[in-house]
Parts: C-alpha cells; structure tokens; sequence
C-alpha cells in the first residue's frame, strides 16, 4: 500500500499493483528524459493541464523506477494501466504534488 506522507502513489500495471515515488534520483532521471527547462515548468504545465502524455509517460517511469520498478518506457506502451489514461494523468499529477509539496 502506498504511502502518501513519503511522497507514494499506487498504480495498478497489468493487475498488479505497484508504489511510484519520484526520489532525487527519479527526479533526475525525470528532468534528463523531458529536456525540461526545470521541475517547475512541468508542474506548472500539470497544474494548467496543458500536460502531454509523454509528460505522463514520463512521470511515471520515473515515479515507479523511484519505487523500485526496473522497466522502461518502453514497457509501459504495453501494460494496462488500471483506471485507463485518466488514472495514469491523475496518478502523475499526485505524483509531482506529492514530491513538491510545501517546496514552493
């Protein structure tokens, strides 16, 4: 089960269930993978909803890699995710919100 107070989301992959956290390390890998110009410009797009899916895409990866997961993007074009495109939106949205919460 997800930790909320440590930063974690629960996302279901295929039935089963995985904890996503964006760790410094995530972070990293986030910010080398968009090309962002910062982590606060991706927010900033989240927050506006004007978020790609390859933002999403992303995010996640991150996220689950921070948790622990060792796929890629890659894997993810291929897995159901439970709740649909919308739950994965939602799930990378709480994501961010969860990593950067209180740092503004």
């Amino acid at each position: 089960m997800a930790n909320p107070h440590r930063g974690e989301v629960e996302l279901v992959l295929d039935g089963q269930r995985h904890v996503a956290r964006l760790t410094l390390g995530a972070l990293a890998e986030l910010e080398q993978e968009l090309a962002e110009e910062s982590m606060i410009a991706l927010i900033e797009r989240f927050e506006a909803g004007r978020f790609r899916s390859r933002d999403v895409l992303a995010v996640l990866v991150a996220g689950l890699r921070g948790g622990g997961w060792q796929g890629g993007a890659g894997d993810l074009l291929t897995v159901e995710i439970g709740g649909g495109a919308s739950a994965a939106a939602r799930a990378a949205a709480e994501l961010l919100a969860r990593a950067f919460r209180g740092a503004a």
